[in-house]
């Protein structure tokens, strides 16, 4: 290591203050965080590219530094929804610091493991006084029934208004309307419970009755549409 002569030059002082960086939580304990390998913890967050034009949320679980688990899901960028496929078979395997300077190949995708690099690294995890944190594996409980991320996508227009497309039940096949043709209730399609069916060898016409529901005063409305056609 070089110094300048100006150092070089100074009389040592003896350092008085040694008593490292403060502890953080991390899976049920406090934990001084000395490298990455101290670090663990299960947690979420969201990235964004450039144009903002679409949006990334992560789950990542790390254990000693390493991630063990990753969860990738994307919305509204066809390219973005590629490139989540090269990040969930690159991320697993990493620590946490070659993930961060890693290219995960789409911009949302790195802002998201940015986000995701502070909340670890500053002990703001899900888990952080959670003992021993979650397995690996329970990334995929927040997907639900047929392993499928919830969405919602509405569409409205002040001329024509509202139409429901998706919701966390599913997709929707049909919106009620009041006598006023204010939506009052939808009908919908629960997709990942159909597939999985579907999969499981159940006839694809009556998986599809088999998962429809509904919500709101549905029943007995004056006047049903179909959100896509009408």
């Amino acid at each position: 290591m070089t110094y300048t002569h100006e150092v070089e030059r100074m009389c040592p002082l003896t350092k008085g203050p040694n008593h490292g960086p403060a502890p953080i939580p991390e899976e049920g304990q406090w934990v001084k965080a000395y490298q990455i390998s101290d670090i663990s913890g299960l947690t979420h967050g969201v990235g964004w590219c450039a144009p903002q034009q679409g949006a990334c949320k992560l789950t990542l679980n790390v254990k000693n530094g390493v991630i063990e688990e990753a969860l990738v899901e994307t919305l509204g960028c066809s390219g973005m929804t590629h490139s989540a496929a090269m990040a969930g078979e690159i991320l697993p395997g990493k620590t946490l610091l070659e993930a961060l300077n890693t290219d995960l190949v789409c911009d949302a995708i790195n802002v998201a493991m940015r986000e995701l690099f502070l909340q670890i690294v500053y002990g703001r995890t899900q888990t952080a006084f959670s003992d021993d944190g979650l397995p690996v594996g329970a990334g995929l409980e927040d997907l639900g029934k047929g392993l499928r991320s919830m969405t919602g996508t509405i569409f409205s227009t002040k001329l024509k208004g509202v139409r429901y497309l998706e919701l966390t039940e599913g997709y929707i096949t049909k919106v009620a309307l009041d006598e006023n043709n204010e939506a009052i209730g939808y009908q919908f399609v629960r997709l990942g419970k159909m597939m999985e069916d579907i999969r499981h060898g159940v006839d694809p016409k009556e998986a599809y009755e088999k998962n429809i529901g509904t919500y709101g005063r549905f029943a007995n409305a004056p006047k049903y549409i179909d959100p896509r056609e009408e």
